[in-house]
């Protein structure tokens, strides 16, 4: 025997449609309308608050997922995040080869000038004011070269008042590494109770290593300026030098 055909319906629905149905149908003898019609409005009343308490259910679920839609972070930010420390760390990583090459070649310039030329000074004594300029540009350059290279590391120690008010990087080993096993896991532990602390915590790193390329390129460019500047007037004192031989 077939089964009879069924149609599937919220409790919602079908909530409203008994509705519409109570609020149309009539009685019309006397006796229903004085024994039954109380029982009616009755039932009215409760399938009217049923109803009311489902729209409202069905609202506040809404506003939930609205709310935690909006508070969620996409993967587009996630992988801003990486993207962002990735490009940076390669910026930091290109910085240091150029600082090393700048103190590789000065350190060349130094040592030769110091052997070849230093030993002619009583022979040509007129070399003797372009050889110190050009070891002092190269000393320079040095000096720049290893101050945007050289690291700067802080007490390595937090306290707990400066977890609680997210205050503290715990994503930079400079400020942890003085610290005990245990009190680190307790920081971790209070960092990741809330998302918005740790995107927080993560916006504070990258503005960190953004501040610290920015001083290490800074630096860097001052040394290239001095070796540039240094080249053209340590060539033109020499040139000038050996004219007035």
């Amino acid at each position: 025997m077939d089964q009879p055909f069924r149609k599937k319906m919220s409790k919602q629905k079908f909530y409203k449609l008994s509705l519409k149905f109570f609020q149309q149908h009539e009685y019309h003898t006397n006796f229903a309308k004085e024994e039954l019609q109380p029982k009616k409005e009755k039932n009215l009343q409760r399938l009217q608050k049923e109803i009311t308490m489902l729209e409202k259910r069905k609202e506040k679920k809404v506003a939930e997922k609205k709310q935690k839609k909006n508070k969620g972070y996409s993967r587009g930010v996630e992988s801003m995040f990486r993207n962002t420390a990735r490009m940076q760390i390669n910026l930091s990583s290109i910085a240091d080869n150029k600082s090393n090459i700048l103190i590789s070649v000065n350190a060349i310039i130094i040592s030769i000038t110091t052997t070849v030329l230093v030993s002619r000074f009583e022979e040509t004594p007129n070399i003797i004011l372009p050889t110190l300029i050009f070891l002092v540009f190269s000393l320079v350059t040095i000096v720049f070269a290893i101050l945007s290279t050289r690291p700067h590391i802080s007490s390595g120690t937090f306290d707990k008042d400066g977890i609680r008010q997210n205050k503290v990087n715990l994503l930079f080993f400079g400020n942890f590494y003085n610290m005990k096993l245990e009190d680190y896991e307790w920081a971790l532990g209070e960092l990741m109770k809330n998302d918005d602390n740790l995107y927080s915590m993560m916006i504070q790193d990258q503005y960190s290593l953004g501040k610290v390329l920015a001083k290490k390129y800074k630096l860097l460019r001052i040394a290239y300026n001095v070796f540039m500047f240094g080249i053209i007037v340590s060539v033109l004192s020499f040139v000038l030098a050996f004219v007035n031989l």
